[in-house]
């Protein structure tokens, strides 16, 4: 669909230009987001403007660049507190963390990605792609892969459309088919590994958090590498990481989360 016919109208333009600017992770020109928007000039001037004046973006009039406006940290921080599993999980993670020694990721999906939400460093820390705050590829990472594997079928008809099927590593599912094979496993064993797809070296076993009646909540792992342990061993710890998720599932139950796939 062209940037004229957005399907959310103006709102949906708007998210999209905070999105852009979002993702160059520093403050941006005109011209650069002119280059890769969909929109007009006379448009997306005026899309910039009415966040600028909203808050959602902050103008530096020294160097005419767009970031982030301190209303979304405000917006960003009730988010969290409100419809994050991060502050229900808080000691849950720390107990799983100093159990294993290992890293320690809780995500929940968003659009068909993973938002990683919360993260405990391992003992001896390990530089990896998942950070709180980012979101990465559900189709080549365990907590993703946990997460589509117990959608119903139409959200994850949803999700699967939002797949990019890139292939970061040789170990990448990079087809729809060998993703839903992969999910049909994941569903017989209760856990998600990842097998180093999508950061070379980095492994991790992955369980999802339901609720009571199924529904998908969130993801919860434990992740290492492969020159300090093996899938095998992260697997013999799945029964723990279950009882961990179980844990904060039943202090989630009376909690509404958002359900966007």
């Amino acid at each position: 669909m062209g940037a004229e016919g957005h399907a959310d109208g103006t709102v949906g333009k708007a998210l999209d230009v905070l999105d852009m600017v979002a993702s160059h992770g520093h403050p941006v020109r005109f011209s650069d987001l002119l280059a890769e928007a969909d929109y007009p000039k006379a448009t997306l001037y005026r899309l910039l403007q009415t966040l600028t004046h909203q808050g959602m973006l902050a103008l530096d009039p020294d160097t005419g660049t767009y970031a982030l406006g301190v209303r979304l940290v405000r917006l960003a921080h009730a988010a969290w507190s409100q419809s994050s599993l991060a502050p229900i999980a808080r000691p849950y993670l720390d107990e799983l963390a100093a159990k294993t020694g290992e890293t320690i990721h809780l995500a929940q999906m968003d659009l068909g990605q993973v938002l990683y939400v919360d993260k405990r460093n391992a003992a001896r820390p390990v530089e990896m792609f998942a950070q709180a705050g980012k979101v990465g590829p559900a189709y080549c990472t365990g907590v993703g892969k946990a997460m589509l594997a117990y959608l119903p079928a139409e959200a994850l008809e949803a999700a699967l459309a939002r797949q990019s099927f890139h292939r970061f590593t040789p170990h990448t599912l990079a087809s729809r088919a060998a993703l839903l094979e992969e999910l049909q496993a994941i569903r017989q064993r209760g856990h998600a590994w990842d097998r180093e797809e999508h950061e070379a070296g980095i492994i991790c076993c992955a369980v999802p958090i339901l609720s009571r009646q199924g529904r998908v909540m969130g993801a919860l792992s434990v992740t290492s590498t492969t020159a300090r342990t093996t899938l095998e061993e992260l697997g013999a710890q799945a029964p723990m990481i279950k009882d961990i998720a179980a844990k904060i599932a039943a202090e989630a139950e009376s909690w509404r989360f958002p359900e966007q796939v």
